[in-house]
């Protein structure tokens, strides 16, 4: 049987590809951390549905991979499953069941959909960082903030802040502010594609003073980011050919 590894997008029916809706539509048993089996089980009511807390994803995918042995199941991912998602760990695991086969199936990752909303920030190179230090050492994350600053990437922050990590956003901005300006253009969406989605276009400066929370994706421009109408564009440079 099978394991799917299925990127739903934000969290809304229409923002997932046709492909995650046949894998999901397909699978006899769907497995998720808490909140996205709830977000899920609206529109696909019929299915078995099993999930677990987070910090226990080892536990999450051992689940999925027993019932895989003798069933279809997916195991659901917001945005993407491959970014800052369940398939390497799913991967990893897998050694120990040699008749389980796994299908990774693409979504739509925030920094994609939430770029959209704020207009068209990421149109040249860019990174994806995220803050949180549970799995990855806060050290690392300082090291890749300064070198993505430094090489002028516009950024997509993931994890921006939480409880514990109040003042993680604000520690970012002061790194960043070593190589890029005050005015760089800025903006964050909260609860891309889902109820209460809001977001905002400021600079980097302004950026530093915001409260956000882990439902927030944070957008940080390069030096030729501006914005348009209220909205946030990064040139790629074709008015310069």
């Amino acid at each position: 049987m099978k394991l799917y590894l299925v990127g739903f997008g934000a969290g809304s029916y229409d923002g997932m590809t046709i492909e995650a809706k046949k894998a999901i539509e397909n699978c006899d048993i769907i497995v998720g951390y808490t909140v996205y089996v709830e977000l899920l089980k609206k529109y696909f009511g019929d299915k078995t549905f099993l999930s677990t807390p987070m910090t226990k994803e080892k536990d999450r995918v051992e689940m999925a991979l027993k019932e895989a042995e003798t069933k279809n199941v997916a195991i659901i991912c917001s945005g993407d499953s491959v970014v800052y998602g369940m398939a390497g760990l799913a991967y990893e695991m897998s050694v120990e069941y040699n008749d389980v086969g796994i299908c990774v199936v693409p979504g739509v990752t925030a920094a994609i959909s939430g770029s959209a909303v704020l207009g068209a920030p990421l149109t040249h190179d860019f990174c994806v960082i995220s803050l949180s230090d549970l799995l990855t050492p806060w050290e690392k994350i300082e090291k890749r903030l300064e070198c993505a600053a430094m090489g002028d990437f516009a950024v997509a922050i993931y994890n921006p802040s939480s409880k514990k990590r109040a003042d993680y956003l604000m520690k970012a901005c002061d790194i960043m502010l070593k190589y890029k300006t005050d005015d760089t253009v800025c903006g964050y969406v909260k609860n891309i594609g889902r109820d209460g989605e809001t977001f905002e276009v400021m600079t980097l400066k302004e950026l530093r003073e915001c409260h956000v929370d882990m439902f927030t994706t944070v957008f940080v421009g390069n030096s030729e980011t501006k914005m348009i109408n209220g909205k946030m564009i990064t040139p790629r440079g074709y008015f310069r050919k």
